[in-house]
C-alpha cells in the first residue's frame, strides 16, 4: 500500500509540476513602480495585477475583499516595504503561506531620515520613497528577476535577459538625468515640496529638500515649522515650490504669496502617474524637467 501511495504521489508531481512551470506567475503588486519592474522583467511569464493604481497615494491604500481574494491566488506578492505598506498582515493572512512575499525596499539602501525641525534627539524614520533613485530602482529590477529565477528557474535565461534591457535603458535615464540636472547651479538645488518624499533624489543629484509635512502626507508640519520653511525660503531665495499629485497645494500657495517665490509645478512623487508620467522613466523625466526648468 505504500509503495502504491508513493507512487502515486510521484506521478502526481511529475504531471502536475511541468504544467505549473508552463503557467505565469500570478504577481500581486502593491507598489506601482514594481508593477512596472515585474511585467518589464517577467514579460509574457507573468500575469501581474496592480493593486495600487498611477496617480493613487500608497500611503491611504487599504487592501479591499478584493484584493485580498487575489492575493489568496498569487504565487509571488511584490511590496515597496521599508513601513510603505501597513497592511502586510493582513495580506500573509489571506494568503495562508501559498504565496512568497518579497519586499523589496528591505533589500536596498535605506535613508534615516528626522523631522524637519526636529530635536537632535528625536528619533529617526526609515524614509520608504526609494524609487526616487534610479540606481535604487535598478537594484529592485535585479531583486525580483532574481525571485522569478527561483519560482521559475527553467525560463531564468528570460529573465536575465529582460532585465539587462530594462536595466540599460534605466542606465540611459540616469544618464539624461545627471546632464540635464547640471543645467542647475549647486547654489539653486533647494526642493520645497508638500511632503518629504525627495531624500533619495536629493541625495543622488546634490539638492537640499525642505518639505511642508513629513514622510506621509498626513504628518502635519507645527506652525513653528512653516515659520521657519518661510525665513529659509526668504533668506535663501528659494524660487519656486513644487506641488504634488496626491496633496492639496492650499499650503504652498500661501507661502508663495508670503515668500515671492512661484509655483514650480506638480510633481509624482509616490510612484507612477498617468499621462506621460505612467511609465518609471516618465514619471522621472517629467519630475527633472519641471524641477530644471522652475529653478533655472
Amino acid at each position: 500500500m505504500r509503495a502504491l501511495t508513493r507512487l502515486v504521489a510521484l506521478c502526481f508531481f511529475a504531471c502536475v509540476l511541468p504544467l505549473r512551470a508552463e503557467l505565469p506567475v500570478k504577481i500581486c503588486s502593491f507598489s506601482t513602480v514594481l508593477s512596472e519592474v515585474a511585467s518589464r522583467v517577467g514579460g509574457e511569464a507573468v500575469q501581474v495585477y496592480a493593486h495600487v493604481k498611477p496617480g493613487s497615494d500608497p500611503h491611504d491604500f487599504e487592501p479591499r475583499p478584493s484584493d485580498l481574494k487575489r492575493v489568496a491566488e498569487a504565487e509571488l506578492v511584490l511590496l515597496s516595504a521599508k513601513h510603505m505598506e501597513g497592511y502586510v498582515g493582513k495580506l500573509r493572512e489571506a494568503s495562508g503561506g501559498r504565496a512568497r512575499f518579497l519586499e523589496v525596499g528591505a533589500q536596498l539602501p535605506t535613508l534615516w531620515l528626522r523631522a524637519e525641525g526636529a530635536e537632535g534627539k528625536a528619533p529617526k524614520q526609515e524614509d520608504p520613497h526609494w524609487w526616487h533613485s534610479v540606481e535604487n530602482t535598478q537594484k529592485a529590477v535585479k531583486v525580483v528577476r532574481d525571485a522569478l529565477g527561483e519560482l521559475r528557474p527553467q525560463q531564468r535565461e528570460v529573465f536575465q535577459k529582460n532585465a539587462a534591457a530594462y536595466g540599460a535603458e534605466l542606465g540611459e535615464l540616469q544618464k539624461w538625468a545627471r546632464q540635464r540636472i547640471a543645467e542647475l547651479s549647486r547654489d539653486k538645488r533647494k526642493l520645497v515640496t508638500s511632503h518629504d518624499a525627495l531624500q533619495y533624489f536629493a541625495k543622488e543629484y546634490g539638492f537640499t529638500v525642505h518639505p511642508v509635512e513629513g514622510l506621509t502626507p498626513s504628518e502635519q508640519p507645527a506652525s513653528r515649522q512653516v515659520a521657519e520653511l518661510l525665513t529659509t525660503i526668504k533668506n535663501q531665495r528659494v524660487k519656486a515650490v513644487f506641488s504634488e499629485d496626491t496633496v492639496n497645494p492650499k499650503v504652498l500657495k500661501q507661502i508663495t504669496a508670503e515668500t515671492g517665490a512661484v509655483m514650480g509645478g506638480q510633481l509624482w512623487v509616490d510612484g507612477l502617474g498617468t499621462g506621460e508620467a505612467a511609465t518609471y522613466a516618465g514619471m522621472f523625466k517629467h519630475n527633472v524637467n519641471t524641477i530644471v526648468e522652475a529653478l533655472k
